[in-house]
């Protein structure tokens, strides 16, 4: 395989250029930002990005899985040229535009199920969910929704209120939006509802028909939010039938499944849509992150039988803005002619870090669809106890060699690069993590 010109590390980062514009930030920024690790960017192309000392890094996160096709993608960087050379803006809740109504129709039709749906076009991901809260109310005049331990749904009000991935993005804030009940999300690797180690597939469903019992009626509940595969969580694949099993408990209490694939769609998995791996339609389904290859868009696709609100009951400004929708239009043709590729990337990346599993003890699980995979790491195979400073060194210790990873849930890293990688960045990749896993040992 022909040797590429990245990763390069020219000089130790943060270097020289990237202290200075870090010093301004720090000094001008708002307190609340995390800042992973001293990236300063300047440029990227397909997988690989750019510092501004000229340091050249494999990118393994896609800016949060954002980034799906890589950076500058040819054809929607052209997109983006063809729109802004037109108009930059028209507010799409009170005029309308060919991209919008091309993008709110290719939408409704790549959403699972063979039910007719409408879109509403947003700006991100937590208005994305702040809008399906107001729908599912509206829709079905009940106040309760249920979300999942683990969850991550956004940082505005509504969105955080059905978040439960971290305490400290709650803490300080109440109260909070009222009526939001939290079950456990069980899984094959821990089942926390039933108390037991063993799996157990429906161990939600029971933990919501006791929720039923003791504190929500189910003719109050208007919706249950759902991240098919959960994403800061710590990319936590459910229980095969896990969708299939609230898709039937909705139905029988008259609920809407709402489906959060904010960070799991647009091929993230290696089909359009995660949920379609249990064959489930939801009531609505949740878009963002990926959707505009960087641009700011999102979208939540509702069964129109579901689209009960009049004109006016809701809106957005900025939603479906003419750029952001033509990058989300070359996007949706890029990712869909690619996803056998992505899953046979991801089958490639998923056996590499199975043969790390077997070489390294501090490697617990391996778990994923197509290029969303999460590596948790552990203290303990057999206790499984998290260990979430090896984590944070492994992060640390992979950009300082030119890999670009981030963490999730307790103790997970999560690989979520951009859907363009091929066999050179996947080899690549595994290679520099098992550099720094063999530093730790």
């Amino acid at each position: 395989m022909t040797q590429r010109d990245y990763p390069r590390i020219v000089v130790p980062p943060p270097g020289p250029k990237a202290k200075a514009i870090i010093a301004q930030d720090e000094a001008w920024t708002s307190s609340c930002y995390i800042k992973e690790y001293p990236l300063v960017i300047a440029g990227g192309s397909r997988a690989t990005a750019e510092d501004v000392d000229g340091n050249r890094f494999l990118d393994f996160m896609a800016g949060i899985a954002v980034t799906s096709t890589g950076y500058n993608h040819p054809q929607v960087v052209e997109a983006i040229r063809d729109a802004a050379s037109k108009f930059l803006h028209i507010c799409g809740t009170d005029f309308y535009f060919e991209g919008f109504a091309r993008l709110a129709e290719r939408l409704a039709r790549l959403a699972p199920g063979p039910s007719k749906k409408r879109v509403f076009l947003t700006n991100s991901g937590a208005e994305t969910v702040e809008g399906a809260m107001k729908l599912a109310r509206f829709h079905t005049r009940r106040p309760a929704l249920i979300a999942f331990h683990g969850s991550f749904h956004g940082r505005t009000y509504g969105a955080m209120s059905l978040t439960s991935s971290k305490a400290r993005q709650r803490a300080h804030f109440g109260p909070l939006v009222p009526e939001i009940y939290h079950v456990p999300y069980c899984t094959p690797y821990r089942c926390r509802a039933c108390g037991v180690g063993n799996p157990c597939t429906l161990g939600s469903v029971k933990a919501i028909e006791e929720l039923f019992t003791r504190q929500v009626d189910p003719t109050d509940v208007a919706a249950i939010f759902v991240e098919p595969i959960q994403g800061e969580g710590g990319y936590v694949v459910p229980q095969p039938g896990f969708l299939r099993a609230l898709r039937s408990l909705c139905d029988e209490h008259g609920i809407l499944l709402v489906c959060d694939e904010v960070q799991c769609g647009v091929g993230r998995t290696g089909k359009m849509w995660a949920s379609e791996w249990e064959g489930v339609e939801a009531d609505i389904l949740l878009s963002a992150k990926g959707l505009g290859s960087g641009m700011p868009i999102g979208a939540f696709i509702a069964k129109e039988s579901v689209t009960t609100w009049g004109a006016g009951t809701h809106g957005s400004t900025f939603g479906g803005n003419p750029v952001c929708c033509a990058a989300a239009l070359a996007t949706l043709d890029i990712v869909e002619k690619n996803l056998p590729h992505v899953l046979a990337m991801g089958d490639r990346l998923t056996a590499g870090l199975r043969r790390l599993q077997e070489k390294y003890s501090s490697i617990g699980d391996v778990r994923g669809r197509g290029l969303m995979i999460g590596v948790e790491l552990v203290k303990d195979r057999q206790t499984r106890e998290p260990d979430p400073d090896l984590v944070h060194r492994l992060v640390q210790r992979a950009f300082g060699k030119g890999l670009l990873l981030l963490g999730a849930g307790k103790s997970v890293l999560r690989l979520a690069p951009p859907l363009v990688i091929d066999e050179y960045d996947v080899d690549t990749g595994l290679a520099l993590l098992e550099e720094c896993l063999a530093e730790e040992d």
